[in-house]
């Protein structure tokens, strides 16, 4: 039951969040900005990831779900900057809020993606960072810094962000 309420509770925020990803593909800065919170959690094979292993590349740390149609219009382009960044120091982890590794395993027959899907089935993760609606996207700085947050679809192949991405290697 509460399971069922959490989730009625991100459909019910994701319906009050209006964002025109084609209109700014602008990451807004976080204020104030914070330390990323530290988690662990299984993806979508098994394997366990922590934050804290990826510390020294930049992270672009999506919070989404299944049923939210920006996070599925917006998981191709994610695919597509992870294709030119994966050897570059950056990541790109996708944190899946209050689902079955069966749902997300479903999804990715119709999405395929290749970077990693993590399970945050209890949502305990996604509560540890100041998320509004989905998709919530934070990029993580090398030094473990939340510096922005993005509300709402964005499509993260756009040259523009992938410059942003890659300057903030150094």
């Amino acid at each position: 039951m509460i399971r069922r309420k959490k989730i009625l509770f991100w459909v019910l925020l994701q319906s009050l969040v209006v964002v025109n990803a084609a209109a700014s593909q602008t990451l807004p800065v976080l204020e104030p900005v914070m330390e990323a919170p530290e988690f662990v959690l299984p993806d979508d094979g098994g394997k366990i990831h922590r934050l804290s292993d990826y510390r020294g590349k930049v992270v672009v740390l999506n919070f989404w779900a299944t049923w939210c149609p920006p996070c599925r219009q917006e998981m191709p382009s994610m695919e597509r900057a992870w294709e030119q960044l994966k050897n570059e120091a950056v990541v790109v982890l996708a944190v899946d809020v209050g689902e079955s590794a069966a749902t997300v395993f479903e999804f990715t027959g119709q999405y395929p993606v290749t970077f990693p899907l993590l399970l945050d089935s209890s949502g305990e993760v996604v509560n540890k960072f100041p998320v509004i609606g989905l998709p919530t996207t934070f990029i993580i700085s090398p030094k473990g810094l939340v510096t922005h947050r993005a509300v709402g679809g964005r499509a993260w192949d756009d040259p523009e962000l992938l410059q942003m991405l890659r300057a903030m290697r150094r």
